[in-house]
């Protein structure tokens, strides 16, 4: 009897669609494959604070602790939640092509037209440190909770406008009327932001190899660039830190946001290897830093 393979993911939408995708590469290969949704601490404590309740392992965690009993045999990650620490036994077994890394400001109006002093709801420090830098004037409240959800609370109200990564909101199918996809040069993206993560036991060497075909060398290279940014950094998902590693050709570029205690943005362009170079230096001092500090 074939193998039917269970693939675990979040029961969000996004989740779902993402899985859809994975599930459909395995049928391609001509592998059975079904979606097992699994509803993770992250999607039932929206009402909480992640720095509070351990970060984004809350969207993994479970996952993870499916894979290793077996009880999946792929976990579908938005690779931005998953840490750059991987539980033993467990292997990041491919990485597809990457998606829009960008953020997207979603309001009444753009960013730069906010009333001053409106209401700005994210619950990523990220995301507030920078519109803060650009915009101190206005007021950031937690704001938490799917696509659906977050859009919800604009239209109720509770807020003039929020950030959503353009990569979800493109493979939701949504243009939404107000949507502004934001320059990486003033709001830099998460680490990872905009790629998938297909997860499997590391001894699952027949889907691993399955899963090779889909691989892109290219997304594997950069967001491995921001994972490593991020570990040597000592960064978490408490961290106001984005960093984006982008390839065009020959040419090679980062924009990286840090407070390390203050705000800075640095755009660093050249080869593959001394764009890595001079990002992995950057992470080292910035550790100092922040260490120091």
């Amino acid at each position: 009897m074939a193998r039917v393979l269970k693939i675990g993911t979040r029961s969000s939408p996004l989740a779902m669609v993402q899985a859809t995708y994975a599930r459909d590469l395995l049928i391609q290969a001509g592998l059975e494959a079904t979606i097992l949704p699994l509803t993770t601490s992250g999607d039932t404590l929206v009402d909480k604070c992640l720095k509070d309740l351990g970060g984004k392992a809350l969207f993994t965690k479970e996952l993870e602790c499916a894979l290793l009993e077996e009880r999946i045999d792929l976990a579908v990650h938005s690779l931005k939640d998953v840490e750059h620490t991987r539980p033993e036994g467990l292997a990041i077994a491919c990485v597809p092509e990457r998606a829009d890394p960008r953020d997207a400001f979603i309001g009444n109006t753009s960013f730069e037209r906010l009333p001053h002093g409106a209401v700005l709801g994210t619950s990523s420090p990220r995301r507030a440190a920078q519109a803060l830098l650009m915009r101190p004037d206005l007021t950031i409240v937690p704001f938490r909770g799917n696509v659906g959800t977050r859009l919800t609370k604009l239209e109720n109200g509770v807020a003039s406008g929020t950030f959503l990564a353009a990569a979800g909101l493109k493979r939701l199918g949504m243009t939404l009327p107000k949507m502004q996809i934001l320059n990486p040069r003033t709001m830099v993206p998460a680490a990872g932001q905009g790629a998938l993560a297909f997860e499997c036991r590391a001894d699952d060497a027949a889907l691993i190899q399955a899963l090779e075909a889909h691989e892109d060398p290219l997304s594997r290279a950069c967001v491995e660039m921001e994972r490593s940014f991020l570990r040597i950094l000592g960064g978490d998902c408490h961290t106001p830190v984005g960093v984006l590693v982008a390839s065009h050709e020959d040419a090679w570029e980062s924009f990286v946001f840090v407070n390390a205690p203050d705000p800075k943005r640095h755009h660093i362009t050249g080869t593959r290897a001394s764009v890595e170079d001079a990002l992995m230096r950057l992470a080292q001092e910035t550790h100092q830093c922040l260490a120091s500090s």
